[in-house]
């Protein structure tokens, strides 16, 4: 164990998850991650070996097949897992998301269909929400499903899915006409079954292919499109339309924490790549760790990182009491982004010319690190959802 990253108060089953998870990373992905990345190559391998390891159902209930394990736990495996490799984090997030959201919201039958194969990885989910031109505005999207005879039928674009060819289920946030007021109350999530793969994956739906990434390579992100894709209303998340909106802002927080552990994974390696480097390479005589300038940064990025690891383990720990987390989630996964970037690329000022080489896995990191600014919401819009709580709770 090192002095970084460690949390307090663990159970002893929660310790010996995070050993065997630790040990995995140090051991399956580190030495593989640089090379699948260069080559922009899906994992096979690690996924296995990660379903083995129960890591596709941590959070999944032991009725279901599941360890049935706290957010808490789940995040710190999710932060070792990115400590070896952010690309592997991003494959269990989306997957994890929609299995909360079938826990929290699924009618009986749905959480008996998909959680037990959820539990084994043998189906896989992805989160669909945004499109092309909607950016951070939910209220915008366009995709719509109709009333028919005998179920719905969707028509519309997706963007951004991770585990979009992969994944064989997909929980698709789409139009409805509820006749309500509010935008947010017409809005329903579909369960999309499909298959694995690109191309017309299922009737109607339609991934058509890899978008071609600065960073997170390795996993793929894909749009998804919807041409009169047949749907039964048994596939309406909760069994009830206009709820969508919400299903998916449940979603969104948890996947916040989730953002802000790979974000303290990311951390932790650029800094653990940095304190190494910093005492091998030697100038003027001695190690450049022992000139101030690099002692003082050193120091710096590791306090950032125990203030992101410490932040995030709060805001795990308030959820998984059942208390409201908006602002702590927001918070965790602002500070952890923010920060992440900030010790990576103090890492990447650490190891000079050689950080620019791909040879270095440094590189890899700052290609990476770029991902947590805007993935489940950027900066700027965590700042909104916390300013306007904060305004509430102490408002004159």
């Amino acid at each position: 164990m090192t002095r970084l990253c460690t949390t307090e108060g663990l159970t002893e089953d929660q310790s010996e998850i995070l050993k065997a998870v630790r040990a995995f990373v140090d051991k399956e992905i580190i030495p593989v991650a640089n090379e699948l990345e260069h080559a922009d190559e899906y994992p096979t391998e690690i996924i296995e070996g990660l379903k083995e390891l129960g890591v596709f159902g941590l959070m999944i209930p032991e009725e279901h097949g599941g360890l049935g394990e706290s957010l808490l736990t789940y995040a710190l495996c999710v932060e070792e897992i990115a400590r070896g490799w952010m690309s592997v984090s991003g494959v269990i997030n989306t997957h994890f998301i929609v299995a909360y959201m079938l826990m929290q919201h699924g009618t009986p039958a749905q959480k008996e269909k998909y959680l037990p194969k959820m539990a084994t990885g043998e189906v896989r989910g992805a989160f669909s929400m945004s499109e092309p031109g909607l950016g951070s505005d939910v209220s915008a999207i366009s995709t719509k499903a109709t009333k028919t005879d005998d179920g719905y039928e969707i028509t519309g674009q997706k963007m951004w899915l991770t585990n979009g060819a992969t994944s064989t289920l997909v929980a698709c946030l789409v139009k409805t006409d509820e006749g309500a007021d509010s935008v947010y109350k017409n809005m329903t999530t579909f369960l999309i079954e499909k298959e694995a793969g690109f191309g017309e994956t299922a009737q109607g739906v339609t991934v058509p292919g890899k978008i071609d990434k600065m960073g997170y390579k390795g996993v793929e992100t894909t749009e998804l499109v919807l041409e009169g894709h047949k749907i039964s209303a048994d596939q309406i998340l909760g069994g009830e339309p206009g709820k969508g909106f919400f299903h998916m802002m449940d979603g969104v927080e948890v996947g916040r924490v989730n953002v802000a552990a790979r974000a303290c994974g990311l951390a932790w390696r650029g800094f653990e790549l940095a304190v190494e480097y910093a005492q091998q390479r030697k100038t003027f005589g001695k190690a450049i760790a022992e000139h101030q300038a690099v002692l003082f940064r050193l120091a710096e990025m590791a306090t950032k990182v125990e203030v992101a690891h410490t932040m995030m383990v709060r805001a795990a720990r308030l959820k998984d009491k059942g208390e409201r987390m908006d602002v702590e989630a927001g918070m965790a996964k602002m500070v952890a982004s923010e920060y992440a970037n900030e010790v990576v690329e103090d890492a990447f000022r650490i190891h000079g010319g050689y950080g620019y080489s791909k040879e270095y896995e440094i590189e890899r990191l700052m290609r990476e690190v770029k991902f947590m600014l805007i993935g489940e919401g950027t900066s700027d819009i965590q700042k909104m959802i916390i300013g306007r709580q904060l305004l509430k709770e102490y408002k004159l």
